[in-house]
């Protein structure tokens, strides 16, 4: 039976009018009359019947009253979200993310959701743009970690933070002294850089180079943030890398850079078939929450993270995420 029949009945059970009824479901009278009609017919009774003073309900209709209103709460109940309990909760969320918010994101997140939630189990996946919309939609991946400039326009966004730049080498490196290297200096350093795609020597670094008419000298590209620190610690090399992923590495100084290097937005995405599930939901603000409380900005970088910021939104950066060769969005 429709449903709607019985909250009808309901209804008119609860104010013998029918055109209190239909107020009270925000129909008209004759839609309501209508449903009435409907009603009569599939219980073979009047259900209900005129009087002076609007209409009584008959046996029949007070013998429905409570299971009818039992029906409506238990159908109420079921339609509500559910109570999330992470503490016992079981389930398992997919994430895809870049070798960045690998470990400036995910890694804290990990001890946040064993500490909170035990039972949840978590799956990391390689960021494959081309696939995310299709594994987003079809539920092979419940939230991804990129960027505004690589997010598709039907999916659901939250903004966890905006990061920068800054210039790392080994603790003990010459350099390592003051709050910065001179420009002169900065370019005539071996520098290592991170390249996803493997086999380039230039990136956002070179284009903020170029555009003061300076260039530096990359000696070493790793596709992996993974292995750079272990490459800076063992030798006289310098990179430009994320704050956050420096911030977290041992035995490194950090200094800032001599010129404003365009930082980047890292961006939570997910699809509406998981947008109102309460696990997901939980998990997405543990998430937000975690990246708040990891690697707050100082206040020696604040006025050049700014200064990068703005760089970044004249710029048409894909998949920033790292100092990575910049290539144009396509359209």
């Amino acid at each position: 039976m429709d449903l709607n029949l019985l909250k009808a009945l309901d209804a008119l059970l609860d104010e013998r009018n029918v055109t209190r009824a239909a107020q009270r479901l925000s129909l008209t009278q004759p839609a309501v009359s209508a449903m009435l009609t409907r009603l009569r017919e599939s219980f073979s009774d009047p259900l209900f019947v005129r009087t002076q003073r609007g209409i009584e309900p008959t046996a029949r209709a007070l013998a429905l009253e409570a299971p009818v209103k039992q029906l409506l709460a238990d159908a109420n109940a079921l339609l509500e979200p559910q109570a999330f309990a992470p503490d016992v909760a079981s389930m398992t969320l997919t994430i895809a993310a870049t070798d960045y918010a690998l470990q400036a994101v995910v890694v804290p997140f990990l001890a946040a959701l064993r500490r909170d939630a035990p039972g949840v189990r978590t799956i990391v996946l390689p960021v494959q743009h081309e696939r995310l919309p299709t594994q987003l939609q079809r539920g092979d991946v419940d939230f991804a970690l990129i960027t505004p400039e690589t997010t598709p326009d039907d999916l659901h966004t939250r903004r966890l933070f905006s990061e920068r730049y800054v210039c790392v080498m080994r603790a003990d490196h010459p350099d390592a002294r003051g709050k910065t290297i001179p420009l002169k200096r900065f370019c005539a350093l071996d520098h290592a850089l991170v390249s996803y795609s493997g086999g380039s020597l230039t990136g956002v670094t070179d284009e903020a180079l170029a555009k003061v008419g300076r260039e530096r000298r990359v000696t070493v590209s790793v596709t992996s943030f993974l292995v750079l620190p272990d490459i800076l610690r063992s030798s006289d090399l310098i990179a430009v890398v994320p704050y956050r992923l420096a911030a977290n590495a041992s035995g490194l100084a950090i200094l800032e850079t001599p010129v404003a290097v365009p930082g980047f937005t890292k961006t939570l995405a997910w699809h509406e078939r998981t947008h109102r599930s309460p696990g997901h939901r939980w998990a997405r603000s543990l998430l937000v929450d975690t990246c708040k409380a990891v690697a707050p900005l100082r206040g020696d970088f604040e006025e050049r993270h700014e200064l990068s910021i703005k760089a970044a939104d004249r710029m048409d950066l894909r998949a920033i995420s790292g100092d990575v060769p910049v290539k144009k969005r396509k359209r």
